[in-house]
């Protein structure tokens, strides 16, 4: 009937292999990431094309430097 224990007979049913079990529960944990992220968003490729574009010019601006001294400056007052 139940599932309890193996008959005298029987030897317990194989336990998957700890490296496969590790592989599993990471590809489980990558997956609900995935969809952790793209939860409201219809088009989650576009999403991502928009944030590699902005993450691309942050780094041109990064690496062009300071702006020449005889820009604009911002004040507060």
């Amino acid at each position: 009937m139940g599932m309890c224990f193996p008959c005298p007979g029987e030897s317990a049913p194989p336990t998957p292999d700890l490296e496969e079990k590790r592989a599993k529960l990471a590809e489980a944990a990558e997956r609900r990431q995935k969809e952790a992220a793209s939860r409201g968003i219809l088009d989650a490729q576009s999403v991502e094309e928009k944030r590699k574009k902005k993450e691309k010019l942050e780094k041109q601006i990064a690496a062009s430097g300071p702006p020449p001294e005889g820009g604009l400056r911002w004040t507060v007052s």
